[in-house]
């Protein structure tokens, strides 16, 4: 993949999308009063955006696809993370399935990025 303006963070779909998803964790986690799962949740969230525009400008494709590692891990963390929101009633069934669907879509953005990251430089892995 060629450092032009598609690899611009504010082109990825994956990016727009993490972004929309850190937002509503912090509207969710709102009222939230344990500011140790609160802070744990936004921190890994705000990691899934963050690690996609760090590897968007990292100026590799070997480290771009590095940063997409950490970031799809940090997907898997909220995700879990949330089934304990939903335990602990910070969130409904309903909250915690639409996020946690919204995080697969990321994820799967993610590893098809990684694909194309894979199939021109084909020395990454």
């Amino acid at each position: 993949m060629d450092n032009n303006n598609n690899r611009s963070l504010e082109n990825l779909f994956i990016w727009k999308e993490s972004r929309v998803f850190v937002n509503e964790i912090y509207k969710i986690m709102n009222s939230c009063k344990d500011w140790g799962f609160r802070d744990q949740i936004q921190r890994a969230a705000v990691s899934i955006m963050n690690n996609i525009a760090e590897g968007s400008e990292s100026g590799s494709d070997a480290k771009f696809y590095n940063f997409l590692n950490i970031a799809k891990g940090s997907c898997g963390e909220v995700r879990s993370m949330l089934y304990l929101c939903e335990d602990f009633q910070f969130c409904s069934i309903e909250e915690r399935i639409s996020l946690q669907t919204q995080l697969k879509k990321i994820s799967t953005g993610i590893v098809k990025l990684q694909n194309i990251l894979n199939t021109t430089n084909s020395s990454i892995c």
